[in-house]
């Protein structure tokens, strides 16, 4: 008898070669690499022209949670209406800090809902020092510590603006994972080509770093009173919201006014800047080390002032506790 036949977004999947990726980021201890980081990357000016290119950006890949800000926009589209820290919080895959709990919370007070609505997975804080808090204190995995939090905690509120069942708001075919998706096509101006699930069981779309380097530049240069301007805004705000304290992109759009980060698990970066420039990084190996390396040099490529992007260090490289080490933009950046 014949095995059943896969489903279609799990066959489109199947059918998808792995991409050529390219060195990117040198791992050095005392002069002698010692690893090195493969990866695809692409920055793309405002009018589509490309400006920085490497490795094999048009191939698809999952965006994983630096899609949050795309995602945001579609909530708006249904409704939504926060607070801008509450709105960044939505796009944020945050630390789990007691300003990020609390804010979950919140917006499902603000809906007349609990955390019993929450559809996400449990997980502790994501943040190390919040961790360890978290668990100093007693506590265990819950949805509302879990990096996503903001995420559902608006995907449920929206359910209830517009009559929509808050149960089963994850399933593909839900009218807001309809209006996500949809918003999501039409923001990186490419159709989906493929669908999985996120860690935190939200619908994953298979996109291209060129998409997704389209979105960026747009949310990033679009007018406040816009849907995906008042996402950028919420964000440039309230990055601390977005991430959290001592994190890299919190750091990074602290650092570069008007400059819009968000980064996702698997090696994913993504940069917007407020002339339209969207920026797509994304690490083969998943090393989340080299993710900020690498996109500081194609920032640096682009002419964002040095100066403020030397407050970004890159994870030192150790020998005996002291720095013996860094990492580096590989040689095909180097020249």
């Amino acid at each position: 008898m014949p095995a059943p036949a896969a489903p279609a977004h799990k066959a489109a999947a199947q059918n998808i070669k792995p991409p050529h990726h390219v060195p990117l980021v040198e791992v050095t201890r005392d002069g002698l690499v010692e690893s090195i980081h493969y990866g695809s990357l692409i920055a793309l000016h405002k009018d589509g022209s490309t400006a920085v290119e490497a490795g094999e950006p048009d191939a698809p890949m999952y965006p994983r949670s630096s899609l949050k800000p795309l995602q945001a926009v579609a909530l708006l589209k249904a409704g939504l209406d926060l607070p801008q820290n509450l709105l960044a919080l939505t796009a944020a895959s945050h630390s789990g800090a007691p300003m990020h709990r609390d804010g979950a919370s919140e917006i499902l007070k603000l809906h007349g809902l609990t955390e019993a609505a929450l559809d996400n997975s449990t997980d502790l804080p994501y943040g190390v020092k919040e961790r360890e808090d978290w668990l100093r204190a007693g506590n265990g995995p819950t949805q509302v510590a879990q990096n996503c939090s903001g995420k559902h905690a608006s995907m449920a509120a929206v359910c209830v603006i517009n009559g929509w069942p808050v149960e089963g708001y994850l399933h593909p075919e839900h009218p807001l994972q309809v209006l996500v998706r949809d918003t999501i096509t039409d923001l990186t101006g490419e159709e989906a080509a493929a669908v999985s699930t996120d860690g935190c069981g939200t619908p994953l779309f298979a996109h291209s770093l060129h998409g997704m380097a389209r979105a960026y530049g747009r949310l990033a240069a679009a007018d406040e009173s816009t849907d995906e301007g008042k996402v950028a805004h919420a964000m440039r705000r309230f990055p601390e919201m977005v991430a959290g304290e001592g994190r890299d992109v919190t750091a990074l759009m602290r650092a570069v006014p008007g400059l819009l980060a968000k980064d996702g698990f698997e090696g994913l970066q993504l940069v917007g800047l407020p002339d339209g420039t969207g920026v797509a990084v994304k690490i083969s190996d998943g090393g989340d080390r080299a993710r900020m390396p690498i996109t500081v040099e194609v920032l640096r490529r682009l002419g964002v002032d040095g100066g403020s992007l030397d407050t970004l260090q890159s994870p030192p490289v150790l020998g005996g506790g002291l720095p013996v080490g860094e990492l580096r933009a590989a040689q095909i950046f180097s020249n």
